[in-house]
């Protein structure tokens, strides 16, 4: 029952996982949408309490552990601060949002890659096209009107040595991995995503392992005839990987990513939701 009238047209969307795609360096560099030097960014840092990268480009000296609990502080600040909301308009600068104090989940992630690039650590995003029908719990009155394919930009950090440093640079991690897979806090506040409620995506990172590729458990409650898996044990890992449609790759920014292949929504479409759902919480 989705719609595919409200996409933009002209696009085309090729999914990469048969070919590899191509690689994505990444960067800590100011975007137009992660606009990390912005005062309003800045001054979120300052906040949060972090100092100021080194000179080797990486906050902390380079320590991983270090970087992890800086950016899980930076999560958790996100989740308090900024209201999460349906907006539509995946291209708003992080100063923006942070002005407006509420956000979609995708504007949400760009202000947690804003303050990691300000810490100096890289990051990137891995575009994917997901089947609409994973938001029907959150808009059950409106299937008809939801995309028939939602742009997700997947943001992913490269913790440690930077690029260019003595040794090798240190691996991708996702922001699940960075978020919900480096420290056992699961058990404390509760079960695995159930996609209901007023809980986003971005709450669930903080304590459960979403993933997008195969993984060997379900989320309760979300996936093509679930229900069997809704009494999963808490902190199991959130396999959404039946909902991808297209991987897209990888991409050095979000700017780049909705450069490519434009976002969910048509600007029309985007001029006429904004105003509703962008202040629209989750239900």
């Amino acid at each position: 029952m989705t719609s595919s009238l409200l996409r933009p047209r002209g696009r085309t969307r090729t999914d990469t996982r048969a070919s590899g795609g191509a690689a994505a360096e990444g960067s800590t560099a100011p975007t137009r949408i992660l606009d990390r030097r912005h005062p309003r960014v800045a001054a979120l840092v300052r906040e949060l309490g972090a100092g100021p990268a080194d000179a080797a480009g990486s906050v902390d000296g380079a320590d991983p552990a270090r970087q992890v609990e800086s950016l899980h502080r930076a999560h958790a600040w996100i989740s308090r601060a900024v209201r999460p909301v349906y907006s539509v308009q995946d291209e708003r600068p992080v100063s923006e949002v942070l002005r407006r104090g509420r956000g979609s989940c995708s504007q949400r992630l760009a202000v947690l890659e804003a303050v990691a690039r300000a810490y100096g650590v890289p990051t990137r995003v891995r575009g994917l096209l997901v089947d609409g029908s994973f938001w029907y719990p959150r808009f059950p009155r409106l299937r008809r009107i939801v995309p028939d394919q939602v742009l997700l930009a997947w943001p992913e950090f490269r913790l440690g040595s930077p690029a260019g440093a003595a040794g090798a640079p240190a691996s991708w991690l996702t922001v699940s991995e960075l978020l919900g897979g480096l420290r056992p806090v699961a058990a404390e506040e509760g079960g695995g995503f159930t996609n209901a409620g007023s809980e986003t995506l971005f709450e669930a990172l903080s304590r459960t392992a979403i993933g997008w590729d195969a993984a060997p458990a379900a989320c309760p409650s979300t996936g093509p005839g679930a229900g069997a898996a809704a009494g999963a044990t808490a902190g199991a890992a959130c396999d959404l990987s039946a909902y991808v449609l297209t991987d897209l790759g990888h991409y050095d920014s979000r700017d780049e990513l909705f450069a490519r292949h434009g976002q969910t929504l048509c600007g029309l479409a985007r001029l006429v939701a904004e105003p509703v759902l962008g202040r629209r919480g989750a239900a």
